[in-house]
């Protein structure tokens, strides 16, 4: 995909991007491309691979969440890495108010740098393990009204990181692949112990390549109960899971 098939690509979507904006991405995948070479960011550089796989399909939940569109939500991506899905949501979306955590500091600088030289604004940057930034003590706990992650863990821990973040009414994003079937089967009892409930499952496909997407839409409907997020490393080792 290169950059007018992208732009050809989120027209159909009714997304339009000035050249302002056309002119963010081309900066940050130049970014990207040279950071890249000395901090571990992606291990897809090609220019159409990144406008594509990365950028493209970034911005995917907006065909879904019609608030992405139009209203200034507060969205916290967990584990952003390179700054997705929430950078490229925020190009295009400029309203949107960003927190992006990820427990990698190297990855935070990069991202500092990179709003700096995109300008843009109601961007906040955290290094932190989403276990603590979602903590009782925390005061990010159950403050946003969208909590998105991608690629960045199976979706019975992701919910134990991003579930405690999200406000009552809020929604938890996960942007998954095709095994997210299977993964959503064996999380259904975390998502009701951490007060979620699935609301939309959408599957698709990315135009060029084919491969397959699927976005899960989880409402918060309860408080979090005060023991969650376990400590940091807890939910990777013993995900919560239904054993009756």
């Amino acid at each position: 995909m290169d950059p007018e098939e992208f732009v050809q690509a989120l027209k159909k979507l009714g997304i339009k991007l000035n050249d302002h904006q056309l002119a963010q991405f081309d900066l940050y995948y130049h970014l990207l491309i040279k950071a890249n070479q000395t901090v571990n960011l992606t291990t897809i550089t090609s220019k159409p691979d990144v406008y594509l796989k990365h950028f493209y399909d970034s911005i995917t939940p907006a065909r879904f969440i019609e608030g992405l569109r139009h209203h200034s939500l507060s969205i916290c991506d967990v584990g952003a890495g390179a700054g997705f899905p929430s950078l490229p949501l925020k190009i295009a979306f400029p309203q949107l108010k960003v927190t992006i955590i990820d427990s990698l500091n190297k990855r935070i600088n990069f991202l500092r740098d990179l709003v700096h030289r995109l300008d843009l604004k109601n961007v906040k940057l955290y290094h932190a393990r989403a276990e603590d930034f979602g903590s009782r003590r925390s005061h990010h706990r159950e403050q946003y009204d969208l909590v998105i992650a991608r690629a960045v863990a199976r979706l019975n821990v992701l919910s134990e990181f991003c579930l405690p973040l999200a406000r009552i009414g809020g929604e938890f994003v996960a942007m998954k692949s095709v095994n997210a079937p299977e993964e959503l089967d064996q999380s259904r009892y975390a998502i009701d112990q951490l007060g979620g409930k699935v609301i939309n499952d959408h599957t698709f496909k990315l135009p060029v390549s084919g491969d397959i997407r699927r976005i899960i839409v989880i409402r918060k409907q309860k408080r979090t109960p005060k023991k969650y997020p376990r400590k940091a490393g807890t939910p990777n080792r013993r995900p919560l899971l239904n054993t009756k």
